[in-house]
């Protein structure tokens, strides 16, 4: 390990301590949404969740990050799924959210009140919870326009990464 990676490391598992965790506590993560979180296109090796659990695991963070993305799901979808995907045990969710809502007719407003719905939810379980549902510029998108390549899973993965070992995203 070079002097330069052993200084970050040191730095990353110093963020974690003073979050509250240990090098030796568990992190269990859930990631929620539709096809993107779940992986269409790229697999789901090669989605978010899986880069988000190597990077975690690579910074000294045994993590287990589970993808709950469900293909062409909508916020309704996940707020009536929310208790059944994530378990007792959860540390923090991954919520996002996407844009199915208003590709399949649901209105603005029902959108956001479902994400409040969810957040409230998962928050009175005292589960941290990380909206993330980021504009993805046109070149890392499929061609379809619609979903993520591989690179914008791993862009996603690594924002990601440090929102949860800097102790930010509520």
């Amino acid at each position: 390990m070079t002097p330069m990676l052993r200084r970050f490391a040191a730095a990353a598992v110093a963020l974690i301590l003073s979050a509250g965790l240990s090098r030796a506590d568990s992190l269990n993560i859930v990631a929620i949404g539709a096809s993107n979180t779940w992986g269409w296109g790229v697999g789901a090796q090669n989605a978010f969740a899986a880069q988000l659990q190597a990077i975690l695991r690579r910074r000294g963070i045994d993590a287990t990050v589970t993808n709950a993305g469900v293909i062409a799901d909508t916020t309704a979808g996940m707020l009536s799924r929310i208790d059944t995907t994530v378990p007792n045990g959860t540390n923090i969710v991954i919520l996002q959210p996407g844009s199915n809502d208003l590709r399949f007719g649901w209105s603005k407003q029902q959108h956001v009140a479902n994400i409040a719905a969810i957040v409230d939810r998962l928050r009175r379980r005292r589960i941290r919870v990380i909206v993330y549902d980021p504009v993805i510029p046109p070149n890392f998108l499929q061609g379809d326009g619609i979903h993520f390549t591989a690179a914008a899973h791993h862009k996603i993965a690594t924002t990601l990464a440090a929102k949860i070992a800097g102790g930010h995203g509520n």
